[in-house]
């Protein structure tokens, strides 16, 4: 399952903006990058309403997983977690978030990787 489209992180200057702006939180498989949220990069995207909301960007090496295949399922899996645990009472949260998944093997270790993904986002303040 896919994240819902107004959920979802587009564009250069959105991800410029990201890097450039964001606080940075890391762990041993990935990292995150936690931005206050900016609509008006988003507008150049024909989006008519871009509500200050929270959205997700999802990027995997291909360090981590020569097959698209395996990288796909990584990123459904975060996504997965991503829909059943933020409900519409975090989704009100201006935050923008990158999560890079860093190199390892860990593609057969999904219990791992959402404890990870789970602990981050305690730490980054945006799940209490």
């Amino acid at each position: 399952m896919a994240l819902p489209k107004d959920m979802r992180l587009k564009g250069h200057r959105t991800f410029n903006y990201i890097h450039k702006n964001a606080r940075t939180y890391h762990g041993k498989l990935m990292t995150f990058k936690v931005a206050i949220s900016n609509p008006d990069i988003l507008l150049t995207h024909k989006q008519k309403i871009t509500p200050n909301k929270f959205r997700v960007a999802i990027a995997i090496s291909k360090k981590v997983s020569k097959k698209a295949v395996e990288r796909n399922k990584l990123r459904r899996i975060l996504q997965e977690w991503l829909i059943t645990n933020i409900q519409k009472i975090n989704n009100h949260k201006p935050y923008w978030l990158l999560v890079n998944l860093k190199f390892g093997d860990f593609c057969d270790d999904k219990s791992r990787l959402l404890e990870e993904f789970q602990n981050l986002m305690f730490k980054s303040l945006l799940i209490k």
